[in-house]
């Protein structure tokens, strides 16, 4: 969608087949409804490669957009430069902010829809009260084993999982700011509040009534978002990841007259003499004719 909104030209999906071998109806109409102009009933590392490079049915692309697994990723990172990419996407993670007043069974489901991705996900609770993040851990022990993935839901709290105890809110905020983390819930009171003291953060979930999975199906703001604490620098894919700028300059005769001599200057303070000739040619040339 924000690639519409930029005015993409052209917009190209590539999704892997079914166990039918068919792309499932349900893609296909979010599809329709988003947009796409052709899709490609491919996945993984290769679908990544036809689309930067070109194959005899696949056109090269000018930009690589959304989510993958680690080959993925890893593909990202080897073709750019052929082609843009939006982010080098690792493992999924979630930090959660909560005071002594959230339910822990709450808290505990969060951090369950976030392990349950992969073992490699991260799911982080900061607290201020103790005795809440002894109850979380308890609900996380009790709830796994009613999960479809449960397997995958507890090695991943095993590898990654945390409990971190901070004397105040603005602390867990600064920790928070540290991680700079994919998902951040923030379960408190005042969230706008608290907000103001958050820095670095993919998206952000504000309320007791707004956990991250609204953000995965429902939410407005789009949810490719940076992970492994590069939101320190990067930002949530938007329409701005499909515009671009290009500058451009003007010089009359007389302007170009009133700055050659600073080109020379600089040129030939770089050893570039035909940067400087280039300049000064053109003042001598426009002379002469003017002198006709």
């Amino acid at each position: 969608i924000p690639a519409k909104i930029a005015g993409v030209g052209q917009i190209i999906m590539v999704t892997p087949p079914g166990k039918d071998g068919c792309v499932p109806d349900a893609i296909l109409a979010a599809a329709k409804i988003a947009g796409v102009d052709r899709v490609f009933s491919i996945g993984g590392a290769q679908a990544i490669a036809a689309l930067a490079y070109g194959t005899e049915s696949v056109p090269k692309t000018d930009k690589i957009v959304g989510p993958g697994n680690a080959f993925v990723a890893e593909a990202k990172r080897q073709v750019y430069g052929a082609v843009s990419v939006d982010m080098i996407a690792g493992p999924s993670e979630v930090l959660v902010i909560s005071d002594e007043k959230t339910d822990p069974r709450v808290l505990a489901a969060d951090l369950l829809a976030q392990a349950e991705h992969d073992r490699s996900a991260s799911a982080v609770l900061i607290t201020t009260s103790e005795k809440l993040a002894d109850e979380v851990a308890a609900c996380i022990e009790e709830q796994i084993p009613r999960l479809s993935r449960a397997e995958i839901a507890r090695a991943s709290i095993e590898s990654n999982g945390k409990i971190i105890i901070a004397d105040s809110l603005h602390r867990a905020a600064q920790i928070s700011n540290e991680l700079a983390p994919e998902h951040l819930e923030l379960c408190v009171d005042d969230p706008f509040d608290l907000l103001q003291s958050i820095r670095h953060a993919g998206s952000v979930f504000l309320g007791r009534n707004c956990p991250e999975p609204l953000g995965d199906y429902m939410a407005g703001p789009n949810h490719t978002l940076p992970t492994g604490g590069t939101a320190r620098f990067s930002s949530p894919l938007s329409v701005d990841d499909f515009c671009k700028t290009m500058q451009y300059s003007y010089f009359t005769a007389q302007a170009l007259t009133e700055y050659k001599d600073d080109v020379d200057y600089f040129a030939k303070k770089e050893g570039l003499t035909a940067h400087a000739r280039s300049a000064v040619i053109r003042d001598e040339i426009n002379e002469q004719i003017h002198k006709r």
